[in-house]
């Protein structure tokens, strides 16, 4: 998920496997990044918000995010949006010369069904109810 204005890229939001075992196929890992000079604009909030409705679209239960620590305006954004902490890996990440701590966010993208919802592809997911609405989930949050 992409947010421009104009032709610039103002930020972009995006899901991944969590785990390549089929247990865990309903989850995702989620990432999102805001230019520096647009933050706090709600810019990531919308990215995300979208993302996360057409994930929920697609039969996906969870989210997790990932957070390079300290980062208080990351952990801010993820707390603000629903996410709840669930644990650090210690020095499990190397960037920049340096060993870093990544604490793990979990947010519930909708209530568990049993036996969950089958997936389904991006194609497939524009067909069902509920993707145009995913799509414009974020677009309030960009207006003046």
């Amino acid at each position: 998920m992409v947010c421009l204005r104009g032709e610039e890229l103002q930020g972009y939001a995006y899901a991944s496997a969590h785990r390549t075992r089929a247990a865990y196929q309903w989850s995702v890992d989620v990432s999102v990044y805001v230019r520096a000079d647009v933050r706090r604009a709600g810019v990531g909030r919308a990215v995300y918000r979208s993302l996360f409705a057409l994930l929920a679209v697609q039969g996906y239960y969870n989210a997790y995010a990932g957070i390079t620590l300290p980062n208080p305006a990351s952990v801010g954004l993820h707390e603000s949006l629903g996410f709840h902490p669930v644990g650090v890996y210690g020095a499990v990440g190397y960037k920049l010369g340096a060993w870093h701590d990544v604490g793990w966010w979990h947010l519930s993208l909708r209530p568990r069904s049993m036996p969950p919802d089958s997936l389904a592809d991006l194609r497939a997911a524009q067909t069902r109810t509920g993707w145009d609405a995913a799509l414009a989930t974020g677009l309030p949050f960009l207006r003046p």
